[in-house]
């Protein structure tokens, strides 16, 4: 028997050739630590404690709520929530100069007008008030503020 009766025709090696990969294995170079950062520090902006909270609004499988994203996956997730963050910001901009347009002029002497009653004014303060400290943080980077602990 020679060398090429054993080998099969390649027809035969065609039908039969699969990738083979462990379960939960992901098909790709791994992400860099700063592209996992980043990544954090955004799903952190957009309101979510860290990867396993983000798990099912952001349809993450079980390897990626635990912090290990391929490359690809890494920068496509972070082109997604950074292209998220510019819509909302320029949303909130153009809500903002639309308000602006509708406040009347204020003179200097007289005190500034939010158009918030005084009820409604006690309301959202006792709300900030019972929030945790953890949401209170999370609501205000996501609004774009660097946050630190006192000291």
């Amino acid at each position: 028997m020679g060398f090429v009766d054993v080998i099969a025709p390649p027809l035969a090696l065609a039908r039969c050739e699969t990738l083979i990969m462990a379960f939960g294995q992901s098909a790709g170079p791994a992400a860099s630590h700063r592209q996992v950062a980043e990544l954090l520090e955004l799903l952190q902006n957009a309101g979510h404690a860290d990867f396993k909270d983000a798990r099912g609004p952001m349809g993450f499988n079980q390897r990626q709520a635990a912090g290990r994203f391929t490359a690809d996956e890494a920068q496509a997730l972070i082109d997604q929530l950074q292209q998220a963050e510019y819509e909302a910001d320029q949303q909130a901009q153009a809500n903002g100069s639309s308000e602006q347009k509708q406040e009347p002029e204020q003179t200097e002497g007289a005190p500034k007008r939010t158009g918030m009653t005084d009820e409604e004014r006690a309301e959202m303060e006792r709300a900030v008030r019972s929030a945790s400290t953890k949401s209170l943080v999370l609501e205000v980077r996501r609004r774009g503020w660097i946050v630190t602990k006192p000291k």
